[in-house]
């Protein structure tokens, strides 16, 4: 008795850690996470990574709820650039640089 829960206390660690180690992976194929743009603000240095430059930004979806999202760009991004992001979950499909003028007014708001 002593052994089985011993197991299966190893296999649900196990399953929490790839859970949080492979979250983005999971998000990208998961059908009930709900795709959304996210607008933030590049207002921090990226951090080098195999070539590529990796965000981890806040920002607000067009409902004015924050959000968390990390994504890569294959060259440092200007400081102050808008950006459109559509993340699903913890997953970045796209995104694309806007205008100040294309930021819903009610997100502008918030980022600044």
């Amino acid at each position: 008795m002593k052994k089985a829960g011993i197991i299966v206390a190893l296999l649900l660690i196990v399953i929490i850690g790839a859970y949080f180690g492979l979250r983005e992976e999971i998000d990208r194929y998961n059908p009930l996470v709900a795709e959304e743009y996210v607008y933030v603000q590049i207002n921090q240095q990226p951090v080098p990574e195999n070539h590529r430059y990796r965000y981890k930004l806040n920002g607000f979806n067009a409902e004015g709820k924050e959000k968390k999202v990390t994504f890569t760009a294959s060259a440092v991004l200007k400081e102050g650039t808008f950006l459109k992001v559509m993340a699903k979950g913890s997953y970045t499909k796209e995104w694309e640089q806007l205008a100040s003028g294309d930021v819903p007014k009610t997100v502008m708001e918030k980022l600044r």
